[in-house]
């Protein structure tokens, strides 16, 4: 039975949020199955799951706040538009100032644990735990390529527990699983059709009935590094009990395909190679990445799993494992994914990153007080500044881009009375210093992944913040008319020599 526990504890101590079910429990009960990987969490506990975005008190407070700012608008215009830029011109500080310090913590090195292919296998076969691999596949016919990239994972098969999870109504999907020649260790597990159609539903499914002590989730285009199992138990068993995953690094096959595929490697490069390190050095919550990130099955139950309703379920399951009490690591090994080179598709993408952000923000703020205990103060703060603010403040550009575009064309003094000098000598320094401390991000990371071909495109960056943009002001708008709707990145664009690890757009660390 799912039930919610008692989670009025001391911040800090691993407890329980809520438990889900003994997988052997649930054998030959696909029904209650599919019911707890849709419902489960939003059942036993509806303030961490996204199954509805606002509780009352945040409706009434983004009424007011909305309200507030037409009635000022209206009857005071002038000092109600100087206190919306002066306050939008401090958060961009703040939220600079600690985006360069994440980033400086990160690339000072020494948070990222480091396993050897020797130590990895050394680890003899009778110490190692059972392994679940969780690959949720939706409309993607090119199967035979994803089991050969899997089959190359270093580890005992007698050991291994790979799912292929298949829509049960993906009928191009299914076809393309008919002629697969499968080992004892790769399952097709068929998920049932049903609302909500995500990647989270379809892994709380595959991972309800499994059980392996080890869980990892991989994309149907994802390339991991042969031995990444092996570095994760090794990595898990050196970081001990208060760690609960370990998130390896993401990288890109096709990252020199076209400018957007260079740009997007960087992006990658910059939040794998030193963000989540820094988060990690700061002690804040870590939002994990969709995929190779390596659970301990049990506490993966114990916080209810992934939540269905999440567009950015991997984001929000490390708020909660965080709220829960446990820590996250990163570790030395690398994945070769599959960069978005078409632009469309790349916003796609980014927007539904960017929603899953603001609805985990808003979920996880439905109790300030509680999460405030659970998180404490460094947790507050990239709860509100990282997840709330990356969003946010990448649709507030186009809103500063207009300021700037409407003084030097028509230098209105409107425009200019909504600087008073305090205000103007902060944003002068946020446009000035800002963007030269992220020109040389991207700088240092290009030289950090030792690929000097990227080194032009990290002074082009600002082509990039445009798209930004757009994926931003795109998740906004979609958090209000569809929340939990999620769009599929189409896969297969890269060029047709097809995946090579080696070429991945990994860190130098």
């Amino acid at each position: 039975m799912v039930r919610l526990s008692d989670i009025r504890v001391l911040p800090g101590r691993q407890h329980h949020l809520f438990d889900l079910p003994d997988p052997a429990e649930l054998v030959d009960q696909d029904e209650r199955a599919l019911e707890l990987a849709c419902y489960g969490l939003s059942e036993a506990a509806p303030e961490y799951s996204a199954r509805g975005v606002l509780v009352v008190w945040q409706r009434v407070v983004l009424i007011a706040v909305v309200a507030l700012l037409i009635v000022g608008l209206v009857l005071v215009p002038r000092c109600t538009g100087i206190t919306v830029v002066a306050i939008v011109t401090a958060v961009y500080a703040i939220a600079l100032v600690y985006r360069v310090a994440l980033f400086q913590l990160g690339a000072k090195g020494g948070h990222v644990v480091t396993v050897s292919d020797e130590e990895a296998r050394a680890v003899p076969h009778a110490e190692l735990p059972r392994y679940t691999v969780l690959v949720p596949v939706f409309h993607e016919p090119l199967l035979g390529e994803l089991v050969r990239r899997l089959e190359r994972l270093d580890y005992p098969r007698h050991l291994l527990d790979i799912r292929l999870l298949l829509e049960a109504d993906d009928e191009e999907t299914n076809a393309a699983a008919s002629g697969l020649a499968l080992g004892r260790h790769i399952t097709i597990v068929r998920v049932p059709a049903h609302e909500p159609r995500t990647k989270p539903k379809a892994c709380n499914y595959g991972f309800l009935t499994a059980e392996g002590g080890m869980c990892t989730i991989y994309d149907a285009e994802d390339s991991p590094d042969s031995l990444q199992l092996l570095r994760a138990v090794v990595a898990m068993r050196r970081l001990g009990p208060r760690y609960a995953c370990v998130q390896a690094r993401l990288g890109f096959y096709n990252a020199d395909q076209n400018l957007l595929t260079r740009f997007f490697a960087l992006d990658y490069g910059s939040w794998f190679g030193n963000l989540l390190p820094g988060l990690v050095a700061l002690g804040a919550p870590i939002p994990l990445g969709g995929t190779s990130n390596h659970f301990r099955s049990d506490v993966l139950r114990r916080v209810g799993a992934w939540d269905p309703w999440n567009v950015t379920e991997d984001a929000d399951l490390g708020l909660r494992l965080a709220r829960a009490g446990y820590q996250v690591g990163v570790f030395d090994s690398d994945t070769g994914e599959e960069a978005n080179p078409d632009a469309i598709n790349w916003v796609r993408q980014r927007s539904r990153w960017y929603k899953g952000y603001l609805q985990s923000f808003l979920v996880h703020l439905r109790r300030p007080r509680l999460v405030s205990r659970q998180l404490g103060a460094r947790g507050i703060a990239g709860l509100v500044i990282f997840i709330a603010g990356t969003p946010l403040l990448s649709a507030l550009n186009g809103f500063f881009w207009a300021l700037t575009v409407a003084w030097f064309t028509s230098h209105d003094p409107a425009v200019a009375a909504l600087f008073p000098p305090a205000v103007y000598y902060l944003g002068m320094v946020s446009l000035i210093l800002g963007n030269f401390a992220v020109l040389y991000m991207g700088l240092f990371t290009a030289r950090q992944m030792e690929r000097p071909g990227l080194l032009i495109p990290a002074l082009l960056m600002p082509l990039y913040w445009i798209l930004m943009w757009l994926a931003a002001v795109k998740a906004v708008l979609q958090l209000i008319t569809a929340p939990s709707y999620w769009e599929k990145t189409a896969h297969g664009l890269h060029k047709a020599e097809g995946p090579r690890t080696e070429q991945a757009a990994g860190v130098a660390v």
